[in-house]
């Protein structure tokens, strides 16, 4: 992995900033959250009112909480929401009352085989009420009454999302998306928003191809509200990757798109191939992050996920453990790279056709040996050449040249462009 960068320490101090917010799928968390972002990147954000259809859901009410408790006779809260946004039971309705431990048991989420973690639960589309404290806690609890109090409201709002666009030279858009409605989870949030984030900012250094738009949303409800909003422009969108778990030290895992042979899914294979870095690639299924929503049948997005270790497989998943120390520095900035390194492989792959098909063209009256005089790799340039201009049959792409030959992407770009420039070739 490589060594910690500078961006790797920003992403992680981006992280700790946001990790003690309240984040859930509507409410005041998530605009905190996306206000912070705004301060790294001009956002766009959109506020869709409760009630709103989106395909087949229902934008539901808003949920936003101020304080939660339970305190026992002496007036001690023994558990705070104040401590972490994870003791609450996400979306739990408003609650005032004291009643014995033995009623209250019903109510209490634990992790009986991790005793020292919090667990994170939910309840967003079923009026409930509860807390998530450790096994520990609850175990030292005495019998007796206790003070329950969870200062929240449900209430008619809105679902908040927000997006960025990174202009390119073409319509044409690759989507990142990154979900933005877990409470104090490191890597399974977090991370992905700052390597989204981060990743924008890079992209906005360089002149890109294609138009990159980042998505900051609620998951699955969020990603269908964007979905649903931009059903008569989402054929623009010509490729997408879904950011998650980017920061922990497990090693890079692609998940194909629903067509399984998506241009995102050869890039990120080739990318993470060349690069010698551990890495797993796995096929798709409907279970997951927000891929499964773009990947749905009737929108058939070529839309992968990369995640470092994946959805539920790590023990710290969806508890107090997944905190800023989890997650590293170096990781972030691998996946960071990762990113930068497929986006640059897309952003110049193309198909040529080749304008002197009958036989081969000679280069050296073109100037084209001599301009790669001194390079170190000289006969791997030539190579390439002689590649690209062998497969620019219309049909193959740069990506096709550099997997048949095993030369480097970069290489056979580089080639392409000489080629190009000599008017051997056009796109």
């Amino acid at each position: 992995m490589a060594r910690m960068t500078a961006p790797g320490e920003e992403m992680h101090a981006l992280v700790e900033r946001l990790y003690p917010l309240c984040r859930s799928i509507t409410g005041d968390g998530v605009r905190a959250t996306l206000d912070i972002v705004g301060e790294y990147l001009p956002l766009q954000v959109h506020e869709v009112p409760t009630g709103t259809q989106v395909l087949d859901w229902t934008v539901p009410q808003e949920w936003n909480i101020r304080d939660a408790y339970i305190a026992d006779a002496s007036g001690r809260r023994v558990v705070d929401f104040a401590a972490s946004s994870l003791h609450v039971l996400g979306y739990s309705v408003p609650v005032a009352r004291t009643m014995p431990l033995s009623e209250l048991r019903a109510h209490l989420h634990t992790l009986p085989d991790r005793p020292k973690w919090v667990p994170y639960r939910t309840s967003y589309y079923k009026p409930e009420w509860g807390f998530c404290l450790a096994q520990e806690t609850l175990d030292a609890l005495p019998d007796g009454e206790y003070e329950v109090r969870i200062d929240s409201t449900l209430a008619d709002g809105h679902l908040t999302y927000a997006e960025h666009v990174v202009p390119g030279q073409v319509p044409d858009e690759v989507i990142v998306s990154c979900h933005v409605c877990h409470p104090s989870l490191a890597n399974d949030n977090l991370a992905g928003i700052a390597v989204a984030t981060f990743l924008a900012r890079s992209l906005a250094e360089r002149n890109p191809y294609y138009t990159y738009r980042f998505i900051y949303a609620p998951g699955t409800i969020g990603a269908i509200t964007w979905l649903a909003r931009n059903k008569e422009r989402v054929e623009q969108v010509k490729h997408g990757v879904v950011l998650a778990c980017a920061g922990d030290r497990g090693q890079l895992t692609y998940k194909r798109s629903r067509r399984g042979d998506a241009e995102i899914d050869r890039v990120l294979r080739h990318v993470l191939t060349a690069s010698g870095r551990p890495h797993e690639i796995r096929e798709f299924t409907p279970y997951g992050y927000d891929e499964r929503q773009y990947c749905s049948p009737g929108f058939d997005l070529g839309v992968g996920s990369l995640t470092r270790t994946p959805y539920a497989g790590y023990p710290e998943y969806h508890t107090s453990a997944d905190n800023p120390d989890f997650v590293s520095p170096e990781a972030m900035a691998d996946t960071l790279a990762v990113c930068r390194e497929a986006f640059a492989v897309l952003d110049r792959n193309r198909s040529y056709l080749n304008l002197s098909p009958y036989g081969e063209p000679q280069l050296g009256r073109r100037g084209l040996y001599d301009a790669l005089g001194g390079r170190s790799d000289t006969k791997e340039a030539q190579l390439a050449m002689l590649w690209v201009l062998n497969l620019s049959d219309g049909e193959h792409s740069l990506l096709d040249v550099a997997e048949r030959s095993g030369l480097p992407f970069d290489t056979v770009a580089t080639a392409a462009d000489a080629l190009r420039g000599a008017g051997l070739i056009k796109a």
